[in-house]
């Protein structure tokens, strides 16, 4: 009876010592181009890691690389890390992919895979000047060393200058096998799989969490692409001179209002979209207002407004310290404020040529009243009257060609029929047409 207590006792803690000496594992997966959902990903993949007492952040790669700032974030990221971290090229590891890939502890490929080609290309897959090229330069030089690995193979990932006898000669950007990773220390071993990988470290009793996306993942990552971030900067701007030139209908302002929040509240989520750059978008749709209805003219405000505006959205698109765009480069902040200024031209043309038509479809004019109040029911209309016709006043505020005009201390409604007349300018009544005031400047 002893006996078999004794069994069960010792059966019970195998099991229990068995259990604990358990490797959790956490794997990510980086299938696609390396961008800012990616380095998402990667953020909450390391975060979930420690939460979870994972002790190995497995990452599982097939990408022909992408932004290099994103790259740059991920590989600090890892480089950073306390966790044992292993990548598994199943196919390829191309430019910012083979960046990634360096700054693991561990690389295995599978048959046929291929690291390195990480020249800096544009996004017509032109190779880019030699600034951008000594950047990634020195980044592949620092991270093969801080990973005890050959700095002049990764160099030569890069630049063609570099040469390697025997392996890549003058004038061609290094590739590696996976027989010829193995063979010049870039790779670990040759696996079929992530699990082949993990018995290749000796992690044969293993449990193992992925990283899955969530749909809020999918769709933050849908909203910060460069296209849609384009559409909607236009629908930002169209909103606002459709409500600047219609003043009272809303459905242009909420249009606005919707697009800036699809705008910001992805790219705030994601670290780039600052405090400083939503107040500074802000303050310049504040200072255009102030110059279009309380200020004549176009002048020094209204040049501060687009200029807060178009370096508001631009910065809020690219990883930056405050105006430190080291990170980023010059080629990504160029493109984002290309963006911006293309999506901004965009609006204004479509909004000067298909502005009336806009406002005159038949799904506009369902969102806005339609009823007719006729003097049956009870509406009545204030006419102005005809004596004033002839009379001399100022315009109380600026006419833009309507405003306020006042007359014998009292106010009315009147419109311009002599382009912009600035407040505080002598008006005369020309003529009364369709119940408005139609005044001209007023010359003794």
């Amino acid at each position: 009876m002893n006996f078999i207590k004794y069994l069960c006792l010792f059966l019970l803690l195998s099991g229990g010592l068995q259990t604990f000496a358990q490797t959790q594992v956490y794997q990510l997966n980086l299938k696609n181009e390396i961008n800012p959902a990616a380095w998402r990903a990667t953020q909450k993949a390391f975060a979930n890691a420690q939460a979870s007492g994972a002790e190995v952040l497995l990452i599982d790669m097939n990408t022909y690389g992408g932004m290099l700032d994103y790259a740059d974030s991920i590989r600090t990221k890892i480089l950073n890390s306390k966790l044992k971290t292993i990548v598994f090229i199943d196919n390829n590891a191309a430019s910012a992919g083979a960046l990634i890939s360096i700054a693991c502890d561990k690389i295995y490929m599978s048959k046929g895979a291929t690291i390195g080609a990480a020249s800096v290309v544009n996004g017509q897959g032109e190779v880019l000047p030699e600034k951008y090229q000594s950047y990634m330069r020195g980044l592949m030089r620092t991270t093969a060393e801080s990973k005890g690995r050959d700095p002049k193979i990764a160099e030569s990932f890069v630049d063609p200058v570099v040469a390697i006898p025997g392996l890549v000669e003058k004038g061609k950007v290094l590739t590696l096998t996976t027989a010829e990773a193995i063979k010049y220390g870039y790779c670990n071993g040759e696996a079929s799989s992530v699990e082949d990988v993990l018995q290749q470290e000796g992690i044969n009793d293993f449990s193992k969490n992925v990283y899955v996306p969530s749909p809020m993942d999918h769709i933050i990552g849908f909203l910060t692409s460069p296209a849609v971030s384009s559409i909607l900067i236009l629908l930002m701007m169209g909103g606002i001179y459709f409500e600047l030139q219609t003043p009272g209908i809303g459905f242009a302002l909420l249009v606005a209002v919707v697009a800036g929040l699809l705008f910001f509240a992805p790219l705030y989520l994601e670290g780039l979209a600052d405090n400083w750059e939503i107040l500074l978008f802000v303050v310049g749709i504040g200072l255009l207002v102030l110059e279009i209805f309380f200020i004549p003219g176009f002048g020094i405000f209204g040049v501060a407004g687009i200029v807060c505006i178009v370096v508001g959205l631009a910065m809020s698109l690219i990883l930056n310290d405050f105006f430190d765009l080291s990170v980023s480069g010059s080629e990504r902040v160029v493109q984002s404020f290309l963006i911006v200024l293309g999506s901004i031209i965009g609006s204004i043309f479509l909004s000067v040529v298909f502005g009336g038509n806009i406002l005159r479809s038949r799904a506009f004019q369902r969102l806005v009243l339609q009823d007719e109040q006729k003097a049956t029911q009870g509406y009545q209309v204030n006419k102005p009257q005809f004596e004033l016709l002839g009379k001399k006043g100022f315009a109380k505020t600026d006419l833009r060609p309507s405003g306020k005009i006042e007359i014998d201390g009292e106010w009315y409604e009147a419109v311009s029929n002599d382009g912009y007349i600035e407040n505080g300018t002598d008006i005369v009544v020309s003529k009364i047409e369709n119940y408005n005031l139609i005044v001209r400047r007023f010359s003794s």
